[in-house]
């Protein structure tokens, strides 16, 4: 999927749910300029993607496939396969990655130390 593509599919989910850009904005906790990636500017980085899933009430998983973030930022196919997963519910997807998401951000804050 390209930037565009994922743009088009940002704007379409958040008229859908009569979300202006600024309230998108707000609720996600992202900047405007940040933002810009709904305009193809620039894709979002997987926090921003997990931001902007809550606030538009999706499933992380849909909106990193979307993206075309078939592996994490780091590589790992995990978010992809927890997505994919037919044995899975949506909320069961949602659970495994705020976890495998936790684990990776705690991960990160051990390593800065």
């Amino acid at each position: 999927m390209t930037d565009r593509d994922f743009s088009s599919f940002v704007r379409d989910v958040r008229k859908r749910a009569h979300v202006s850009f600024r309230e998108l904005s707000d609720s996600a906790g992202v900047s405007n300029p940040y933002l810009q990636g709904e305009r193809g500017v620039r894709r979002p980085s997987g926090a921003v993607l997990r931001q902007l899933a809550l606030a538009l009430r999706m499933t992380t998983p849909i909106m990193y496939l979307r993206a075309g973030m078939g592996s994490g930022e780091d590589g790992s196919a995990t978010p992809l396969a927890i997505a994919t997963d037919r044995d899975l519910t949506p909320k069961q997807k949602q659970t495994l990655t705020e976890m495998y998401e936790a684990f990776c951000s705690q991960n990160e804050r051990t390593s800065e130390k």
